[in-house]
């Protein structure tokens, strides 16, 4: 399965021109394209789709389903994936 996960965006900085992020998944921190979410800034939340944000989401609306997957089983598995 490959779903779309919501993370915080650590840092930000360009790496071959394109702008990168270090994004943390409840304590898992992954290496993000940031190229399609041009807005977002450090501190906020992405919904990242096989290593790339997607879009934009507010910090409630990503702990909420971040409490979700992990209810689910889901999370663990889908960050050993190719999250980022």
């Amino acid at each position: 399965m490959c779903l779309a996960v919501p993370g915080r965006v650590d840092a930000i900085y360009h790496a071959e021109g394109t702008r990168m992020g270090k994004v943390n998944f409840g304590g898992v921190i992954k290496e993000v394209c940031l190229a399609c979410v041009p807005e977002i800034e450090v501190g906020q939340y992405a919904i990242v789709h096989v290593g790339f944000a997607i879009s934009r989401i507010d910090e409630a609306s990503a702990l909420r389903t971040l409490k979700t997957f992990e209810e689910m089983g889901l999370l663990e598995a889908e960050l050993e994936s190719d999250v980022g």
